[in-house]
């Protein structure tokens, strides 16, 4: 069920953010303790705040309403996806070149699955993220088909 919950949030979703000139980053539908919660994160170039996502939020609610496409209640949340905001399309690993990125794989590469460094470069067939061990630099290069998860990674 909860593919499908996505799914059809998405359809309903995608000509509401465009009409705002908002992107869509991620949909999730979770069971957390006894609720259920479909969560709508969205941003845009310039970013967003509370004002787009209680306008997202009031007009997908009304569509949800109108389809009633989830059997259960549930919670709807709409909001940005955060400083670490998840990379789960190509053109957000090509926004991201020369930012810190987390990413984790799903079989090791060079004895690692998981590295967090710059994003040097990504070229559609594969990932090359710049480590910092001690004080030299190394490069990594992780095939986008091994990617398992990206994200943005916020540095301290």
């Amino acid at each position: 069920m909860s593919k499908k919950a996505t799914d059809i949030t998405e359809e309903l979703v995608l000509p509401i953010l465009e009409e705002l000139n908002l992107e869509l980053v991620d949909v999730e539908f979770k069971k957390e303790g006894k609720n259920w919660f479909l969560r709508v994160y969205i941003d845009s170039e310039t970013g967003v705040d509370i004002e787009d996502c209680g306008t997202v939020s009031e007009k997908l609610s009304e569509k949800l309403d109108e389809t009633d496409p989830i059997e259960q209640a549930y919670f709807l949340e709409v909001s940005s996806p955060g400083a670490e905001r998840p990379l789960k399309k190509e053109k957000d690993l090509y926004k991201s070149i020369g930012k810190n990125v987390y990413v984790t794989t799903y079989e090791q590469i060079e004895g690692e699955k998981a590295f967090e460094g710059k994003l040097a470069d990504f070229d559609g067939e594969k990932l090359t993220i710049q480590i910092l061990i001690k004080t030299r630099t190394k490069e990594i290069e992780i095939p986008y088909d091994k990617m398992a998860s990206a994200r943005l990674a916020v540095v301290f």
